[in-house]
């Protein structure tokens, strides 16, 4: 019998989890002798791109201009109707969305080509508490449409089950959990890689560094993460402060660090390749987590592997990464004073940042591996079609 065929769809392909989660699908897929097709729209910003690298897959890799992020009904209405030819084209065995705009306009095309099984997986829910509430029941109403259309629909954490749910998406049976894979060998503790890193930096051995690796921009949670930092450092001076990441507002903040007098004890890398993000999380002692909205944090998995403890909000699918007590501290959303204090906490309890991080490594290294991720969704296409 002819290998099934699978079409993964995406918006774009930028530095980020649910890309980098896509991508290292359609390779294993690929490497298992499936027949593979990526879709994407364009992929464009200061984020980085993952374009060089599903190029280069073996894969067949197709980009759709109209297919773009923003809202915009003339070009929405031609990527539907370009997606719907290329699934008659392509005639795919099952079609898998990703994000929001892909998710909706991805599913509605696929029914509409008859294509045979239609899968989606929430990578954070479209509707968030970072929006206002007629956007939040405007992607509701969509996800709800979008929905009756899946065979099946994936969640990066249990804890958007609930939600999707909660919410009236779908039936918690079209529901299951596959949590993002990574390529968890890159991420392996080194203390000569630690030792380079923190050289470069020019940090001494006896300050602690509280790394965030997000994207510059205000959903991840900088406006609250400045205050923290300033509040902290008040508390502890040993503190010094590393951000991994660019993006459109990094003007905006880096002005608030000046005029916070945090300039000269914060060190901005921006956008490094994925394959650096190990070293530069070997030189911190701990993780910043402050983002607003979550499916579930990448960056925190991605740190306690190299058994950096964490410290996050308590939010969406990150409890499921940071148990409170065991492999970080868990804040209440937004309690800008107690994110302080549980940094302070952990800068000067280096036994306890240990054995954190040792149990976080535990926890994160056989969970996150992406080949788990593709036996699972190899499982979930195979279980449809048969």
């Amino acid at each position: 019998m002819p290998a099934m065929h699978i079409c993964h769809v995406i918006t774009r392909l930028i530095v980020g989890g649910a890309q980098e989660n896509t991508v290292l699908t359609c390779e294993g897929l690929h490497q298992r002798g499936y027949r593979v097709t990526l879709i994407t729209g364009p992929t464009r910003g200061p984020e980085g791109s993952l374009v060089d690298r599903a190029r280069r897959g073996g894969y067949e890799f197709i980009e759709l201009r109209e297919l773009i992020r923003a809202v915009n009904p003339w070009m929405d209405t031609r990527a539907r109707r370009l997606l719907n030819m290329e699934f008659r084209r392509l005639r795919p065995d099952v079609v898998h969305t990703h994000s929001s705009k892909a998710g909706i306009l991805g599913r509605l095309a696929a029914r509409d080509a008859r294509v045979p099984h239609v899968v989606h997986t929430i990578h954070g829910m479209s509707f968030n508490r970072t929006q206002p509430r007629l956007v939040q029941r405007a992607y509701a109403w969509l996800e709800r449409l979008a929905a009756r259309r899946s065979h099946a629909i994936v969640t990066v954490a249990d804890a958007l089950i609930e939600q999707t749910v909660a919410a009236g998406i779908c039936p918690r049976a079209k529901l299951l959990t596959i949590y993002s894979g990574m390529e968890i060998e890159q991420f392996t503790p080194r203390a000569a890689l630690r030792a380079q890193t923190r050289q470069a930096w020019g940090v001494a051995d006896d300050e602690v560094v509280v790394g965030t690796v997000a994207r510059l921009s205000r959903k991840k949670g900088y406006e609250q993460l400045i205050p923290i930092m300033a509040d902290a450092a008040a508390r502890e001076p040993r503190l010094r402060f590393v951000w991994i990441g660019d993006g459109a507002q990094r003007a905006d903040y880096e002005a608030e660090l000046d005029r916070l007098g945090l300039r000269d004890r914060t060190r901005l890398v921006g956008l490094v390749p994925p394959a650096d993000v190990p070293a530069m999380l070997a030189g911190c002692d701990i993780l910043a987590h402050t983002s607003q909205w979550e499916g579930l944090p990448r960056a925190v998995v991605q740190a306690l592997l190299m058994q950096i403890p964490a410290v996050a909000f308590d939010i969406d699918g990150t409890p499921e990464v940071v148990l409170g007590g065991r492999t970080g501290r868990l804040v209440p959303l937004n309690d800008l004073p107690a994110f302080a204090v549980a940094l302070c906490d952990l800068a000067r309890d280096p036994e306890r940042r240990r054995a954190l991080g040792h149990v976080g490594r535990e926890h994160c290294r056989e969970r996150f591996d992406w080949r788990r991720m593709v036996d699972q969704l190899e499982a979930l296409y195979l279980r449809l079609s048969g």
